[in-house]
């Protein structure tokens, strides 16, 4: 159970589809029952399509976390039922076109909600103008339920697009460090304990790096926040042109960074300290002149149950680093 919490509370999409599907079968479902049992078949059986195909949709979302192509299906199953429902009920089935607008732009993103809604709204009201009397009792209902059907969804969309966009802002502050735009802390862990995993799974070799701009202090004080700042977005800018693709880089503080190398020795993670050590020393340096240095420490994966442990000796590691005198490069032994 704790397990089912954990994924909504992590996946928002994943909780929307769920939220908007249980609400969805829980609604629909007395009235495939009672039109079925009234023998209007044609809205009945819709309706149990509906119901049946909601609950598949949602168990795929769970099955394969893959909630883009359910929100899709849910669309346009709802669009399509929406209609027949709309054209054998009249103006009683006008009400769910309604439903269906906030149905939409909840399951799929904006631009597709507006695309399905109005190819919707266009088939029922060309219906009703080829059929007069059997959607809309008049032209000038016609006329107000188109009004107030666009009125609708141009709320939906606005407030759609926003909450999409925040929702985006937040994933970004809670996964990236603002100022280098790489994983910060929270990111970190995630990807470690990933790792943990994948080296006991596929015994894939990892190692990690501990990374400190020495005498960064110095720096702040004496040029301000904002050349320690630069110092920072150049150092990060380094290390990534000194890397491979699938090495990822984290701001664990401060002027504190951790790097994870996969798919490395021992010798292999000392030699990527060695050239990061060596690209900051050349390149990098304060407005004065002098060269900025970096102390760093490092471990093997190798024989750590967590996370935890191998962070804690690649620091361990970064600190014997710096009792050296700062500007060297500690791994630890096998």
């Amino acid at each position: 159970m704790s397990a089912f919490w954990s994924r909504l509370k992590d996946d928002f999409q994943l909780s929307i589809i769920t939220l908007v599907g249980s609400l969805a079968v829980l609604g629909v479902t007395p009235y495939a029952v009672y039109r079925l049992g009234q023998r209007n078949w044609l809205v009945g059986f819709t309706d149990s399509f509906l119901v049946v195909g909601t609950v598949l949709a949602v168990s795929y979302a769970w099955r394969t976390g893959n909630t883009v192509r359910p929100g899709q299906f849910l669309a346009a199953i709802y669009s399509i039922g929406a209609f027949l429902v709309s054209i054998k009920l009249g103006t009683n089935g006008l009400f769910w076109m309604y439903v269906l607008i906030l149905f939409n732009f909840f399951v799929v993103p904006p631009r597709q909600s507006v695309m399905v809604t109005q190819v919707t709204l266009l088939a029922v009201c060309l219906y009703g103008w080829l059929n007069p009397q059997e959607v809309f009792a008049s032209h000038y209902q016609m006329g107000s339920f188109i009004v107030t059907y666009e009125l609708s969804s141009i709320f939906a969309f606005v407030f759609a697009s926003r909450g999409r966009a925040q929702r985006r802002e937040l994933s970004q502050l809670a996964t990236e460090d603002p100022l280098t735009g790489i994983g910060n802390r929270r990111t970190m862990n995630k990807e470690l304990d990933i790792a943990v995993a994948d080296s006991r799974r596929y015994d894939i070799r990892f190692g990690l790096l501990v990374l400190d701009l020495d005498h960064f202090k110095q720096i702040n004080d004496q040029f301000g926040h904002a050349v320690g700042d630069d110092v920072l977005v150049r150092f990060v800018q380094l290390v990534d042109a000194a890397c491979r693709p699938s090495d990822r880089l984290f701001r664990l503080g401060g002027e504190e960074f951790v790097l994870l190398v996969p798919n490395v020795t021992r010798e292999g993670l000392n030699g990527v300290a060695t050239k990061i050590q060596q690209c900051v020393r050349e390149v990098l340096g304060r407005p004065d002149g002098q060269a900025v240095t970096v102390s760093i420490g490092g471990c093997m994966l190798n024989g750590h149950p967590e996370r935890e442990s191998w962070l804690h000796e690649a620091d361990a590691c970064l600190y014997a680093a710096k009792d050296a005198g700062r500007d060297q490069i500690v791994i630890a032994a096998p």
